[in-house]
Protein backbone atom coordinates (compact mmCIF):
# COMPACT_ATOMS: atom_id res chain seq x y z
CA UNK A 1 0.00 0.00 0.00
CA UNK A 2 1.42 3.44 -1.14
CA UNK A 3 1.68 6.30 1.49
CA UNK A 4 -1.69 8.16 0.22
CA UNK A 5 -3.56 5.13 0.66
CA UNK A 6 -2.16 4.54 4.00
CA UNK A 7 -2.96 7.87 5.35
CA UNK A 8 -6.16 7.84 3.62
CA UNK A 9 -6.75 4.20 5.49
CA UNK A 10 -5.76 6.55 9.10
CA UNK A 11 -8.07 9.12 8.46
CA UNK A 12 -11.12 6.72 7.77
CA UNK A 13 -11.27 4.17 10.23
CA UNK A 14 -12.15 6.70 13.33
CA UNK A 15 -14.76 7.77 10.92
CA UNK A 16 -15.67 4.45 10.58
CA UNK A 17 -15.39 3.61 14.31
CA UNK A 18 -17.53 6.76 14.79
CA UNK A 19 -20.32 5.94 12.96
CA UNK A 20 -20.46 2.18 14.26
CA UNK A 21 -20.03 3.69 17.91
CA UNK A 22 -23.28 6.09 17.44
CA UNK A 23 -25.37 4.06 15.15
CA UNK A 24 -28.24 5.14 12.82
CA UNK A 25 -29.18 8.63 12.89
CA UNK A 26 -32.66 6.32 12.91
CA UNK A 27 -31.77 4.96 16.81
CA UNK A 28 -34.60 6.03 19.56
CA UNK A 29 -37.71 6.30 16.12
CA UNK A 30 -38.87 3.47 17.85
CA UNK A 31 -39.93 4.80 20.47
CA UNK A 32 -42.44 7.07 18.98
CA UNK A 33 -46.04 6.68 18.42
CA UNK A 34 -46.02 6.55 15.02
CA UNK A 35 -42.85 6.12 13.71
CA UNK A 36 -42.45 8.20 10.66
CA UNK A 37 -43.81 11.13 12.66
CA UNK A 38 -42.85 12.88 15.44
CA UNK A 39 -44.09 13.95 18.39
CA UNK A 40 -44.22 18.09 16.73
CA UNK A 41 -45.15 16.62 13.10
CA UNK A 42 -48.25 14.91 14.54
CA UNK A 43 -49.12 18.25 16.84
CA UNK A 44 -48.80 20.70 13.91
CA UNK A 45 -50.74 18.38 11.40
CA UNK A 46 -53.24 18.14 14.17
CA UNK A 47 -53.36 21.88 14.89
CA UNK A 48 -53.73 22.89 11.27
CA UNK A 49 -49.95 24.70 11.12
CA UNK A 50 -48.76 25.19 7.86
CA UNK A 51 -45.24 23.43 8.21
CA UNK A 52 -43.47 24.97 4.93
CA UNK A 53 -46.05 23.89 2.92
CA UNK A 54 -46.64 26.94 1.41
CA UNK A 55 -43.00 28.41 0.68
CA UNK A 56 -43.56 28.35 -2.72
CA UNK A 57 -46.31 30.91 -2.48
CA UNK A 58 -44.47 32.89 0.57
CA UNK A 59 -41.29 33.74 -0.90
CA UNK A 60 -42.44 34.61 -3.80
CA UNK A 61 -45.11 37.54 -2.68
CA UNK A 62 -47.78 35.63 -1.74
CA UNK A 63 -48.83 36.55 2.06
CA UNK A 64 -50.04 34.15 4.32
CA UNK A 65 -53.42 35.07 6.51
CA UNK A 66 -51.63 34.01 9.78
CA UNK A 67 -49.08 36.21 9.37
CA UNK A 68 -50.38 39.37 7.70
CA UNK A 69 -52.57 39.17 10.65
CA UNK A 70 -49.51 39.26 12.89
CA UNK A 71 -48.20 41.80 11.10
CA UNK A 72 -51.81 43.87 10.80
CA UNK A 73 -50.49 47.00 12.42
CA UNK A 74 -47.33 47.62 10.33
CA UNK A 75 -49.35 46.60 7.33
CA UNK A 76 -52.07 49.30 8.47
CA UNK A 77 -54.93 46.38 7.46
CA UNK A 78 -57.92 48.11 7.01
CA UNK A 79 -61.03 46.69 8.94
CA UNK A 80 -62.33 45.16 5.84
CA UNK A 81 -59.21 43.79 5.29
CA UNK A 82 -58.40 42.49 8.78
CA UNK A 83 -61.96 40.75 8.27
CA UNK A 84 -61.42 39.13 4.96
CA UNK A 85 -58.12 38.11 6.40
CA UNK A 86 -59.54 36.21 9.58
CA UNK A 87 -62.46 34.59 7.39
CA UNK A 88 -59.17 33.35 4.83
CA UNK A 89 -57.53 31.88 8.38
CA UNK A 90 -60.27 30.34 9.75
CA UNK A 91 -61.07 28.72 6.44
CA UNK A 92 -57.55 27.05 6.36
CA UNK A 93 -57.58 26.46 9.76
CA UNK A 94 -60.58 24.13 9.25
CA UNK A 95 -59.89 22.73 6.48
CA UNK A 96 -56.34 21.89 7.60
CA UNK A 97 -56.80 20.60 10.84
CA UNK A 98 -59.15 18.13 9.69
CA UNK A 99 -56.84 17.35 6.25
CA UNK A 100 -54.45 16.70 9.14
CA UNK A 101 -56.15 14.44 11.19
CA UNK A 102 -56.62 12.20 8.15
CA UNK A 103 -52.77 12.39 7.43
CA UNK A 104 -51.77 11.30 11.05
CA UNK A 105 -54.64 8.33 11.06
CA UNK A 106 -53.19 6.93 7.82
CA UNK A 107 -50.14 7.21 9.03
CA UNK A 108 -50.94 5.19 12.05
CA UNK A 109 -52.48 2.88 10.39
CA UNK A 110 -49.74 2.49 8.35
CA UNK A 111 -47.54 2.07 11.24
CA UNK A 112 -49.49 -0.65 12.82
CA UNK A 113 -49.81 -2.61 9.85
CA UNK A 114 -45.93 -2.55 9.77
CA UNK A 115 -45.77 -3.58 13.47
CA UNK A 116 -48.37 -6.49 13.12
CA UNK A 117 -46.77 -8.22 10.48
CA UNK A 118 -50.00 -7.60 8.49
CA UNK A 119 -48.84 -5.33 5.39
CA UNK A 120 -48.84 -6.70 1.99
CA UNK A 121 -47.89 -4.74 -1.60
CA UNK A 122 -51.62 -4.12 -2.38
CA UNK A 123 -52.26 -2.42 0.82
CA UNK A 124 -49.26 -0.87 0.76
CA UNK A 125 -49.75 1.00 -2.35
CA UNK A 126 -53.41 1.80 -1.30
CA UNK A 127 -52.30 3.64 2.16
CA UNK A 128 -49.44 5.06 0.56
CA UNK A 129 -51.48 6.63 -2.20
CA UNK A 130 -53.94 7.85 0.09
CA UNK A 131 -51.61 9.97 2.58
CA UNK A 132 -49.71 11.21 -0.71
CA UNK A 133 -53.49 12.44 -2.03
CA UNK A 134 -53.87 13.76 1.42
CA UNK A 135 -51.03 15.88 1.42
CA UNK A 136 -51.54 17.22 -1.75
CA UNK A 137 -54.80 18.43 -0.85
CA UNK A 138 -52.61 19.49 1.90
CA UNK A 139 -50.24 21.95 0.79
CA UNK A 140 -52.84 23.13 -2.18
CA UNK A 141 -55.35 24.41 0.26
CA UNK A 142 -52.46 26.05 2.14
CA UNK A 143 -51.10 27.83 -1.09
CA UNK A 144 -54.56 28.53 -2.26
CA UNK A 145 -55.35 30.53 0.79
CA UNK A 146 -51.68 32.81 0.08
CA UNK A 147 -53.63 33.09 -3.41
CA UNK A 148 -56.69 35.06 -2.10
CA UNK A 149 -54.44 36.86 0.38
CA UNK A 150 -52.65 38.59 -2.87
CA UNK A 151 -56.27 39.86 -3.35
CA UNK A 152 -57.01 41.11 -0.26
CA UNK A 153 -53.27 43.15 0.34
CA UNK A 154 -52.36 46.15 -2.32
CA UNK A 155 -49.14 46.17 -3.92
CA UNK A 156 -47.61 48.23 -1.18
CA UNK A 157 -49.38 45.95 1.23
CA UNK A 158 -47.44 42.86 -0.24
CA UNK A 159 -44.26 44.87 -0.36
CA UNK A 160 -43.92 45.79 3.45
CA UNK A 161 -45.00 42.48 4.13
CA UNK A 162 -41.91 41.17 2.73
CA UNK A 163 -39.72 43.73 4.07
CA UNK A 164 -41.20 42.78 7.53
CA UNK A 165 -40.56 39.16 6.60
CA UNK A 166 -36.98 39.40 5.51
CA UNK A 167 -37.59 38.34 2.38
CA UNK A 168 -37.20 41.81 0.78
CA UNK A 169 -34.47 42.16 -2.32
CA UNK A 170 -33.14 44.85 -4.09
CA UNK A 171 -34.90 45.13 -7.47
CA UNK A 172 -37.70 42.86 -7.09
CA UNK A 173 -40.96 44.33 -8.09
CA UNK A 174 -44.15 43.99 -6.91
CA UNK A 175 -46.53 44.28 -9.15
CA UNK A 176 -50.46 44.79 -8.86
CA UNK A 177 -53.16 42.63 -7.11
CA UNK A 178 -53.05 39.02 -8.76
CA UNK A 179 -50.69 38.98 -11.14
CA UNK A 180 -48.65 35.72 -11.26
CA UNK A 181 -45.14 36.75 -11.77
CA UNK A 182 -43.36 39.44 -10.29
Amino acid sequence: MGKPAWLLLLLIVPLLAQAQEHGSPYAGRQEREIKALSADKVQAYLEGRGIELALAAELNHYPGPLHALELAGPLKLTAAQKAQTEKVRAAILGEAKKLGRLIVEKEEELDGLFAGGAIDEGGLRTLVREIARLQGELRIAHLRRHLEMKGILTPEQVKRYDELRGYAQAGVRHEGRGHGKE
